[in-house]
């Protein structure tokens, strides 16, 4: 499946808020920290792919 692209808008305790970056979408989803790669922050690229994210650049 995918890809998808997202940006990590904000980080809330072990949650996520993701936005796609690919499609013209301002709904922001929740992912838990422990599915995401470690080296995330505010701002990171991610592709999300065959289940699982890797982040770009």
């Amino acid at each position: 499946m995918g890809p998808f692209f997202y940006r990590v808008e904000r980080i809330n305790g072990d949650y996520a808020y993701l936005v796609r970056t690919d499609i013209d979408d301002s709904e922001e989803m929740i992912v838990a920290l422990a599915l995401l790669p470690d080296e995330i922050d505010v701002g990171t690229e991610l592709k999300w792919e065959d289940f699982s994210y890797t982040v770009l650049g």
